[in-house]
């Protein structure tokens, strides 16, 4: 028999508003619950009813998380099956193709796509795979069943290393399903890219600033440009096909630049790459007297938790203002952020600091945030996390 959690009193107008998640402390525990709740296995399936004992939706619970129970259905009766998965990736699939005329893009993202704990990003024939929740951990064998029904992909890589599943007690271990080629070959809006889904960063490729990228291009003609946090250069690669006169890639991971100069090859380009701490290879440029028409900030997420916050807004001002150091005297910067902690207005806060201490004049000329393959729920702010300003930084 399924378990049922009911709400106290009151606590049931956030899923009333159509959000996903339930905290611990807004469940029913006491004796009159008629379940230990310490005691639920992790990741199993559970109707949650409010505190009258109206049903409010079907989920999988984790009591040892603050972010207890995630809605997958507001069908208390629904079967979380192969057929349930395949009708979630169909309609994320429908979207995605009409929105890109290839097949790469971000296929599913969580609960903006009504799969709480589970991202897809598809790579032509290869899909990577990344579970976050011990419930759809669970789950994963109907899931492969319905991928594989759907898109009958070449290879699925399961990847496993994020550091949610540990919160959640789940293997860190990633998993190969069928062939996944290393390194693997993909396209973006013409441009052509060499990079490794197994080695490389989170899911492997950036999706989510195609369309900053895109708005890059009337900045770049005939400018210089370096682009900070590189990784595999998609953001450098960009401006040299849309025009500009050089790009640098700045990067700690020699692995990350070795990737960007195969896929400049790939596409007849040449970049500068360099590799070094941001902070630390953004003042040895300067300390070299060298500057740029354009520089990219668009780093990691720097504030993971809310506790890292004024760590965090440093740490971003502080790279910055390195990066407004080195434009030149009529330049652009364009500063990024995917760390959901850390606001819009934060980050132009930061901007308007940095260039006031700096001497120069800032202006806001656009925001960016994450392409539609991401989409926003719009019941969860966390789902909006990038957001990233161009900016005319000039002399006073």
């Amino acid at each position: 028999m399924m378990l049922t959690l009911k709400l106290k009193a009151r606590e049931e107008r956030r899923l009333r508003a159509g959000h996903l998640w339930v905290y611990s402390n807004e469940i029913e525990t006491g004796p009159q619950a008629g379940y230990d709740f310490r005691t639920i296995e992790p990741g199993a399936l559970c109707r949650v009813m409010d505190h009258r004992g109206k049903p409010l939706g079907l989920g999988y619970v984790n009591p040892r998380t603050l972010l207890a129970v995630r809605i997958l259905s507001g069908n208390v009766d629904a079967a979380i099956d192969r057929d349930w998965f395949a009708r979630r990736i169909s309609a994320a699939l429908a979207l995605r193709e009409r929105l890109y005329d290839e097949p790469y893009y971000r296929l599913l993202y969580a609960e903006a796509d009504g799969v709480p704990g589970l991202v897809i990003d598809r790579y032509g024939e290869v899909l990577v795979v990344q579970i976050t929740s011990a419930g759809i951990d669970k789950l994963k064998a109907p899931l492969l069943d319905a991928l594989h029904e759907v898109l009958r992909p070449r290879g699925i890589l399961m990847r496993n290393d994020s550091a949610a599943r540990e919160l959640e007690g789940l293997s860190q271990e990633s998993e190969v399903i069928g062939d996944v080629p290393e390194p693997l070959e993909i396209r973006e809006q013409g441009l052509r890219y060499t990079l490794s889904l197994v080695g490389g960063q989170k899911t492997g490729f950036f999706y989510d600033q195609r369309d900053n990228r895109t708005r890059l291009a009337r900045y770049v003609r005939g400018r210089s440009v370096l682009d900070v946090f590189s990784y595999v250069g998609a953001w450098a690669l960009r401006a040299l096909r849309d025009g500009a006169s050089s790009a640098t890639c700045l990067d700690s991971s020699q692995t990350a630049l070795d990737a960007a100069q195969a896929s400049a090859a790939l596409n007849g380009l040449a970049i500068e790459t360099i590799r070094d701490d941001a902070l630390a290879g953004m003042k040895a440029l300067r300390a070299a007297g060298r500057h740029f028409d354009v520089v990219i900030v668009d780093p990691p997420a720097l504030i993971k938790r809310r506790k890292d916050f004024d760590a965090g807004l440093e740490h971003y001002a502080a790279l910055n203002r390195a990066a407004m150091h080195l434009l030149a005297g009529d330049g652009i910067l364009v500063s990024c952020s995917c760390s959901h902690h850390l606001g819009a207005d934060d980050l132009q806060r930061i901007l308007l600091r940095e260039a006031r201490h700096a001497g120069r004049r800032l202006r806001l000329l656009e925001q960016g945030a994450q392409g539609p393959d991401h989409p926003v729920h719009p019941a969860i702010p966390e789902t909006r996390y990038l957001k990233g300003f161009f900016c005319a930084v000039t002399a006073e």
